[in-house]
């Protein structure tokens, strides 16, 4: 496996999508569901989403947090249902391997909307340099060791819309499950290399 990847090399690879089933959820009387189907996974991918803020020192609220297994995405609009007990008691279960890149900023944007111990999370940029990847945004990270390219086109978009657009979904959706086909493919080829939570 390649270390490192060239923007031309990058562009060469197909461009691919998450293709599995999306929940986008508004209702808050949906997520304990959806969480107790997280909670059967032993690893899922994890990002947030924010709308962008165009003013300095404006910092908006975390809009989006999404979970994605191989098959399904779960896309929770918390600026429309909150941070419901059941996704914190999911993001601060030890045992439940929540997996992403840049996830420290992504964790403390979360405590801004509600404070908690957050536990089981893995960074994919600190456990790739263990096995010698120089590279570790996602879009690199897919096409190192996934071989194909995603587009980052949406993500400067309005998180806070009524609705959301399927560019968006597809890309929030994909962004969370390149994290946990990353990991599973790196444990895979490199299988005495422990991923540290942090």
């Amino acid at each position: 496996m390649e270390n490192t990847i060239s923007k031309e090399a990058l562009n060469q690879l197909p461009l691919k999508h998450f293709e599995g089933k999306v929940d986008v959820v508004e209702d808050e009387n949906a997520i304990e569901e959806l969480v107790s189907e997280l909670e059967r996974h032993e690893a899922i991918g994890f990002d947030t989403e924010t709308k962008p803020s165009f003013q300095k020192g404006k910092i908006n609220q975390v809009s989006l947090l999404q979970f994605s297994t191989s098959e399904k995405a779960y896309l929770f609009r918390l600026n429309k249902t909150g941070l419901h007990p059941a996704l914190i008691r999911l993001l601060t279960n030890p045992s439940i391997k929540k997996i992403g890149v840049g996830i420290r900023d992504d964790i403390k944007g979360l405590n801004r909307l509600c404070r908690f111990d957050h536990g089981g999370f893995i960074e994919l940029q600190d456990h790739v340099k263990k096995v010698g990847i120089e590279d570790t945004s996602l879009k690199k990270l897919a096409g190192l060791v996934l071989n194909f390219r995603v587009s980052k086109r949406q993500r400067l978009s309005n998180w806070e819309a009524p609705y959301l657009t399927e560019g968006q979904v597809l890309y929030a959706a994909t962004d969370a499950w390149v994290a946990i086909e990353v990991y599973h493919t790196l444990i895979k080829k490199f299988p005495n290399t422990e991923a540290q939570t942090i």
